[in-house]
C-alpha cells in the first residue's frame, strides 16, 4: 500500500499538492478507485480512495482514521553533532526515522567541522522516510544549537553521553529502564572534549559505551537509536 505524508489533513477528503499528485498518477499510475494511506505525522494512519486522479491536484475521500497508529511505548531523543560530509548526517536521519526516533537536534561542538545544516532539505529526507517506512509519527527535527546552550536545557528521564574518552562508561543495557523518555548524546568526528564530558556528567547526564569498535558519529548514533528500540521491545 502507498502512503503519502499529508500533514494538514482536516476534512473527509484531501487534496494532494501538485509534486505527490505527479507521483500518485505518473510514477505510481494510480486510478479512481485505488486505494492509498495517508498520514499526517502526528500519529493519525488514514485509509483512502482515490476519487478524481488528476496529475496536478488529486482528490482522495477519506474513509477510515486510525489514531496513534502503531504508538511506541518510549520516546527518544538524539542530540549529535552534524558530521562534515553532510551525506552521512542525511543518511542517519534517514535511517533512524525508520528505525523509530522522536526528536533530533544538531549539535556544535568544540571539535565541530560543519556548523549548520539545511533544514528544509533535512525535513524532506525525514519526510519520505516515514512514508518508506510507513510510520504515522515524523521525527521533530531542531534548529542546530551551541553544545552548551543545549545542555542548560536538555530534559530527560533518562540523559547519555555516548563519547571515547577512557574514562568509566556503563554498557546502555545496564543503565537502562523501560518506557523512558531518553535523551543521548554523539559528537563530532573528533569526539567530545573533556570540558564538554566533564558539563554533561555535572548535569545529570550518564557516560556510555557503545561497544568497542570506534564508530563513525553517524554509525553511533544509529546503533544508539537501535539499541533503545531492541530493549523496548523485550
Amino acid at each position: 500500500m502507498h502512503l503519502f505524508y499529508t500533514p494538514d489533513i482536516k476534512t473527509a477528503t484531501y487534496q494532494l499538492d501538485e509534486e505527490e499528485s505527479k507521483h500518485c498518477i505518473k510514477v505510481l499510475r494510480l486510478k479512481n478507485g485505488d486505494q492509498v494511506n495517508l498520514t499526517d505525522g502526528k500519529g493519525g494512519f488514514y485509509l483512502a480512495e482515490i476519487i478524481d486522479g488528476h496529475p496536478k491536484r488529486t482528490v482522495l475521500n477519506i474513509k477510515q482514521k486510525t489514531p496513534e497508529y502503531a504508538k511506541r511505548n518510549h520516546y527518544l531523543h538524539i542530540a549529535l553533532a552534524p558530521t562534515k560530509n553532510i551525506d552521512r548526517f542525511e543518511w542517519f536521519l534517514e535511517k533512524a526515522t525508520e528505525i523509530g526516533i522522536d526528536e533530533i537536534t544538531p549539535i556544535i561542538c568544540d571539535r565541530s567541522e560543519r556548523k549548520e545544516i539545511k533544514l528544509d532539505r533535512s525535513n524532506k529526507i525525514i519526510a519520505s522516510a516515514i512514508k518508506q517506512s510507513l510510520k504515522a509519527y515524523i521525527p521533530k527535527l531542531n534548529n542546530y544549537l551551541t553544545f552548551k546552550t543545549f545542555i542548560s536545557q536538555a530534559s530527560a528521564d533518562l540523559k547519555f553521553i555516548a563519547h571515547c574518552e577512557e574514562n568509566k562508561k556503563s554498557a546502555i543495557g545496564d543503565v537502562f529502564k523501560p518506557q523512558q523518555k531518553y535523551l543521548i548524546l554523539i559528537g563530532p568526528e573528533g569526539d567530545f572534549s573533556p570540558s564538554e564530558i566533564e558539563l554533561t556528567l555535572q548535569n545529570g547526564f550518564v557516560a556510555i559505551t557503545l561497544g568497542e569498535s570506534r564508530l563513525r558519529t553517524e554509525t553511533a548514533a544509529l546503533e544508539a537509536c537501535f539499541e533503545i528500540n531492541y530493549l523496548n521491545r523485550r
